[in-house]
């Protein structure tokens, strides 16, 4: 049997060997969207965002297409930096210092990981989506050097930062790995593997 094509509508090598991780069990060929292809990212919350990167690349490739959108949002800062997280800064330690000085001694430090995925067929139709989210707190100093927030935010359940997960604690617990998991039967059931 043919295994489905199915295109990450990613260029971050990180994240699609994640969500290729994720997908691991399911019988799909998995490739990432073609390289030097960019959608800006102009919608105001990460479902529009996840529907404009899937359904520009399902069409570039004529290939079932997954996307996601995500942010870090703090509750001390009104949900900031949100769908801004990528934008935030030039570079990471800047927006880990720039988070970190924006919140100072607040000891209200609670915060969550929020991930939107989408799934749209071959013609670009968005077919499906599904949300994750991952609780915990920031620190008040990454755990480790050359981080990204992930090195600052601190998951209780795993007893570590976001950063250090391992690829299993990933798809159980961050909020990735969770929406992988809730779009996961609908993939199935649409690309008729099920």
């Amino acid at each position: 049997m043919i295994k489905p094509l199915l295109t990450i509508a990613s260029g971050n090598p990180k994240k699609v060997a994640e969500i290729e991780f994720m997908l691991g069990p399911l019988p799909l060929k998995v490739q990432r969207q073609p390289d030097n292809f960019e959608v800006e990212e102009s919608g105001s919350t990460y479902l529009e965002n996840a529907i404009l990167k899937a359904k520009a690349t399902a069409k570039l490739t004529n290939s079932w297409t997954i996307a996601d959108d995500s942010g870090l949002e703090v509750d001390a800062l009104q949900g900031g930096p949100g769908i801004y997280s990528a934008r935030f800064a030039e570079s990471n330690e800047i927006k880990v210092n720039k988070l970190l000085n924006e919140l100072a001694d607040t000891p209200y430090r609670s915060a969550r990981f929020c991930s939107v995925m989408v799934l749209c067929d071959p013609e670009g139709n968005h077919i499906h989506d599904a949300q994750g989210t991952c609780w915990g707190e920031i620190l008040r100093k990454p755990a480790y050097p050359k981080g990204e927030f992930e090195s600052i935010f601190w998951v209780r359940e795993a007893n570590c930062t976001y950063g250090e997960l391992s690829q299993e604690q990933l798809t159980k617990l961050g909020s990735r790995g969770k929406a992988a998991r809730a779009l996961a039967p609908y993939l199935l059931k649409t690309i008729g593997l099920q």
